[in-house]
């Protein structure tokens, strides 16, 4: 299931998209505003692809496209009135993948948003110096590599995956010990933390504890 987040003031077209583009493999998450969008971009997990308005009513949507591209690697599809070149530019300078001036056919957008998911198969995280590529299992900070347990990497994708997100201890023991194990020792987990922890070295500010409840990864 692929997740898509459209971001259109108009309700009519953004409520038109999610019907007209509708089939099993793709789930949608309507936006009106850039605040709305905002908040739901930072508090929903792994959105493969963003659609997304320039011209909204609280503020430019190019806000938006900045915060995903420091954040992520989640394409984006600019659908927009704005069809001057400069605006155009300007989005693909700041890492859109696509450009799309209204109006538009539903069926060329069924087919630019198809090519963008063939191509996002892997995402690259990005958070400063720190660069993950969960599917290659390769971690840098700066230019150098980190090695990582295959627990370690669970941790961090599960806190990365659901940043700004408090996930409890119980919660993150069940889903990295998924061997079938009857018992896990309550330590592991702040074993798992600290070892992550001192990997990522000056730049681990973002894993941080949540006294009485678990873990974050704060962006």
């Amino acid at each position: 299931m692929k997740k898509i987040l459209v971001v259109e003031d108009d309700e009519g077209l953004r409520e038109g998209i999610a019907l007209a583009l509708q089939r099993e493999d793709l789930q949608f998450t309507l936006c009106a505003q850039l605040g709305q969008a905002l908040r739901t971009f930072e508090g929903v997990a792994d959105f493969d692809l963003v659609l997304l308005d320039l011209n909204l009513p609280d503020g430019s949507g190019y806000e938006l496209l900045k915060t995903i591209k420091r954040q992520s690697d989640v394409p984006v599809i600019i659908l927009t009135a704005n069809d001057w070149e400069m605006d155009e530019v300007r989005g693909l300078e700041l890492g859109a993948e696509d450009y799309i001036t209204k109006p538009f056919s539903l069926m060329v957008l069924r087919a630019r948003i198809d090519k963008v998911l063939r191509g996002a198969g892997k995402r690259t995280w990005q958070f400063g110096e720190l660069s993950f590529c969960f599917e290659e299992m390769r971690f840098f900070k700066g230019a150098e590599e980190i090695i990582l347990s295959r627990t370690e990497q669970k941790l961090l994708h599960l806190l990365v995956e659901n940043r700004n997100q408090v996930l409890g201890r119980e919660q993150l023991v069940d889903r990295i010990w998924t061997d079938g194990a009857e018992y896990v020792d309550e330590n592991a987990l702040s074993v798992a933390v600290g070892r992550l922890r001192n990997k990522l070295g000056e730049c681990g500010g973002h894993l941080q504890t949540v006294y009485g409840k678990g873990y974050i990864w704060k962006v």
